[in-house]
């Protein structure tokens, strides 16, 4: 039996025309065959150099036959491969960017002779029409197909990582001042139904998904802290979803300031639901995400403040002053005003004064 030949192995011939190739091997058949590469050049010299080059980055490597397929053949396995594993807005996410970026630019090139200059060149043309951070996440979405890639030996190396990824041009952070979040605390403090969700978001920097997915098994008054383990969203066109946090890392255990496990004990006294902040109008479901942000561009108006986003609540120069507004929600009084222990007429989500 001939001796299989490992990747990276590299010959060279003067061809009839008087060119020189070179041969290099970078992977096999599943009966054994070698798997080639060819190069070219007009002397021998020239042809050396670019062997040595093109023979480094094959080293060790093992493509399979499929590597001879194009990107966008690549792209439909990957997407069908990620449809079980991701959640709908994700992969429909990487659909957009797929059929509106990816595929139309490099989509017809052979994936494993795609190369960095190719990569650039792409993102130097998006970059003059899209913004810093939509090249940012078409960057991201072509990085994780052709690691998935060089993880199934269809290419040798992944060409984006070795480019600068695209940056955001980030914009000035909008944050609250020391006087406006004085003013925003008043102003939720006043709101009988969503001045507890404000506060604990204010006190926790947690995402919008997060709060709105917290459940009272997830709370822990002994110890005073908090297990965030899920997060809520609504899938196109359907209803909401309860799913994982967004990445690994983001499910934890916090540990509250006194004064936010105090407004959760005293909430959970009279909830009648297994959600923290349950669906005013249907208790068996959480809050929707996207009334939290509405109501912060109400509330936000109403206090007469910048327009910030909801991301922007989570900045941590913002959770150390909110413990000063604690006695806003057990002391004010306020003319006509139900107390803070008083529930709305059918509805226990009244704990302010």
């Amino acid at each position: 039996m001939a001796k299989r030949r490992p990747s990276g192995d590299g010959m060279v011939r003067k061809r009839d025309d008087g060119r020189w190739e070179g041969r290099i091997v970078v992977g096999h058949k599943e009966n054994g065959d070698s798997i080639f590469r060819y190069v070219y050049a007009p002397t021998q010299k020239e042809l050396s150099a670019k062997l040595r080059q093109h023979i480094d980055s094959y080293q060790g490597a093992d493509l399979t036959e499929q590597s001879r397929m194009t990107l966008s053949e690549w792209l439909d396995q990957w997407l069908e491969d990620m449809a079980d594993t991701l959640r709908p807005n994700t992969l429909r996410n990487y659909r957009s960017y797929i059929e509106n970026h990816i595929r139309p630019n490099l989509g017809d090139k052979q994936l494993a002779r795609i190369t960095p200059k190719d990569v650039q060149r792409f993102y130097e043309k998006l970059s003059d029409c899209l913004a810093s951070s939509t090249v940012r996440r078409i960057h991201t979405t072509l990085h994780g197909t052709l690691k998935a890639a060089q993880q199934a030996h269809l290419i040798a190396s992944n060409p984006t990582e070795q480019i600068t990824a695209p940056r955001f041009s980030y914009g000035a952070k909008q944050i609250l001042t020391d006087e406006q979040l004085d003013v925003f605390m008043k102003v939720i403090a006043e709101d009988e139904i969503w001045c507890d969700f404000f506060y604990t978001e204010l006190t926790t920097g947690l995402r919008r998904g997060e709060i709105c997915g917290l459940k009272w098994e997830d709370f822990d008054e002994v110890t005073g802290t908090l297990k965030v383990c899920r997060t809520v969203y609504r899938e196109t066109g359907g209803g909401l979803t309860a799913g994982d946090t967004k990445t690994n890392a983001g499910t934890r255990n916090i540990l509250l300031p006194a004064s936010t496990a105090a407004v959760l004990s005293e909430r959970k006294e009279s909830a009648l639901s297994e959600w923290i902040f349950p669906n005013l109008l249907k208790p068996e479901q959480p809050t929707d995400p996207g009334s939290a942000y509405r109501q912060l561009k109400v509330l936000l108006k109403r206090a007469g403040l910048p327009n910030i986003r909801f991301h922007d609540l989570r900045h941590p120069n913002v959770k150390p002053r909110t413990k000063d507004f604690y006695p806003l929600f057990l002391n004010k009084q306020s003319s006509g005003r139900a107390h803070r222990h008083t529930p709305l007429p059918g509805w226990p989500l009244c704990e302010i004064p």
